[in-house]
């Protein structure tokens, strides 16, 4: 008698799950959240809400979410055993779901990631369906970003012409911003710029933009697919 075949054999070029807003989707939001945290991280607190909250085991998202946090791509086969890689990796997780957060996306995932050097991050993402996310928080500023361009995340002070500054510079990298969302704590505190770009950004022009005292982190991210 031939074995049972689960959701995870059916994983291929692009992951085909009973619900690819539950698969690949999932997958890629751990993957942004991590190279966000910028390391793999230690421990990670995961809450699912609306529909998540009731069919994140049923459809395999427990194990999406961990093979984005181990930097799995969506079509790795290792992905059906991410529970128990996690636990090799020593990975501490927890699972929590929220079935009725009326406000929010039905398929919404928050992660709460904390790295071996302390370092700790949040982000709240959005499964849109056919493997599209929205990031729609980072550290509790408004983001709104898909991850599938080059996006680079500023976390700078409230300052006068800070948004003008930075297009400019990229302006003179001959990059073309295809959005941007600027979500500031309160006026001349800090804020945190979230750009797509359709080309990338030379490691120099990093550099001096991460040496401006105004300018607090630079995160970088080319197109996690």
């Amino acid at each position: 008698m031939p074995e049972k075949s689960s959701i995870f054999d059916m994983i291929g070029p692009v992951m085909i799950g009973p619900s690819s807003s539950h698969t690949a989707g999932v997958v890629r939001i751990g993957r942004v959240a991590r190279h966000i945290l910028g390391a793999q991280p230690v421990e990670a607190q995961i809450t699912f809400y609306n529909s998540f909250a009731s069919t994140y085991e049923g459809h395999g998202s427990d194990r999406a979410i961990l093979a984005g946090l181990l930097d799995f791509r969506t079509d790795d086969v290792r992905i059906k055993n991410a529970l128990d890689l996690a636990k090799e990796a020593g990975l501490k997780y927890q699972f929590k779901p929220i079935g009725n957060a009326s406000t929010m996306h039905p398929n919404t995932i928050k992660l709460q990631l904390t790295a071996a050097d302390g370092k700790q991050v949040e982000v709240v993402g959005e499964s849109r369906g056919g493997g599209l996310i929205n990031i729609a928080q980072v550290n509790g500023f408004t983001a709104n970003f898909s991850a599938q361009l080059q996006t680079l995340i500023i976390r700078a002070e409230d300052k006068k012409g800070a948004i003008a500054f930075v297009a400019d510079i990229l302006a003179q990298e001959d990059c073309n911003i295809a959005t941007m969302t600027v979500s500031r704590k309160g006026r001349n505190d800090l804020a945190c710029h979230f750009i797509e770009m359709d080309s990338g950004i030379r490691p120099l022009t990093l550099q001096y933009l991460s040496s401006l005292a105004w300018i607090k982190e630079i995160t970088y991210l080319i197109g996690l697919d």
